[in-house]
């Protein structure tokens, strides 16, 4: 299954929706163009029974190298239009919190997979930061560059970056604005550096795996526990996991789960 855009690619293979900036000979400047357009992709993986992964990467050499600096001038006036995606995709946020301009992605109740091919700094970074895992191709560098561009960090890059690598490794990077090796991104956490090397191959079993080997009622469940948690003292966290884990024993999923394991074979998990 593909579907037509301008600016990004989108298809579904083996369970698998790819979404792939596709402004190749701009290093994949982010514009308001394919800000939309990656939303309705969103929309589609999420409207799509048969997807229960998806992965978000980038052709050429970058994955994004930030905003399209030729727009920075009129971004103040002009707004992304989102092709009739409302509300945000994604499953009734708990939170106004997962209904923003990216933080949505956090809300789809299926993994989301950065594969960071190239280059990565500014808004392409943050788009990053809501995807619940991050690849990155060995040898290639990222950046927040926002303090070396008279900005802030934004888009709540202050907000997930600590929780991610802890308020000192957060701070570096952002009032730095360094570039760093993907294998020091690697070194605080933040992403897992795979070969250059059919990266993107890598990248796609990875969430082929997940997507016919998991099931996919238990991946939204875990999404959602992990995404609240830090809103949630532990008591809160262990009373959700035990309220899931109950609604769990009568469903086919489990049955499922449990009947593959003993018989030795894959399981075929319906969601159910």
């Amino acid at each position: 299954m593909t579907e037509a855009f301008s600016e990004i690619l989108y298809s579904v293979a083996d369970r698998v929706a790819t979404i792939t900036l596709n402004r190749p000979e701009r290093m994949n400047a982010w514009s308001t163009v394919m800000e939309a357009e990656t939303r309705a992709a969103f929309a589609l993986a999420v409207a799509d029974d048969d997807v229960r992964a998806i992965v978000l990467t980038a052709t050429g050499k970058g994955f994004c190298v930030g905003a399209d600096v030729s727009a920075i001038a009129t971004r103040g006036a002009e707004r992304p239009t989102y092709a009739g995606v409302t509300p945000p995709p994604g499953d009734a946020p708990p939170t106004e919190d997962f209904a923003r301009r990216y933080s949505y992605m956090l809300n789809i109740g299926k993994p989301v997979i950065a594969g960071i091919n190239g280059a990565v700094a500014g808004v392409g970074f943050c788009l990053t930061l809501f995807c619940d895992l991050r690849f990155m191709a060995a040898g290639t560098k990222l950046s927040t560059a926002f303090a070396r561009r008279g900005l802030v960090a934004e888009h709540g890059s202050a907000w997930m970056l600590p929780r991610l690598i802890g308020p000192m490794n957060a701070a570096d990077l952002l009032l730095s604005g360094r570039s760093i090796t993907a294998e020091e991104a690697a070194g605080m956490g933040l992403v897992r550096v795979l070969p250059a090397d059919g990266f993107g191959a890598a990248v796609q079993a990875y969430a082929a795996d997940l997507a016919n080997n998991c099931s996919p009622r238990s991946m939204r469940v875990i999404k959602r526990q992990v995404t609240l948690a830090p809103f949630q003292t532990l008591s809160e966290a262990v009373e959700m996991a035990e309220v899931e884990q109950d609604a769990t024993r009568g469903t086919e999923d489990r049955r499922e789960g449990v009947a593959a394991f003993l018989e030795k074979r894959k399981p075929n998990f319906t969601g159910r």
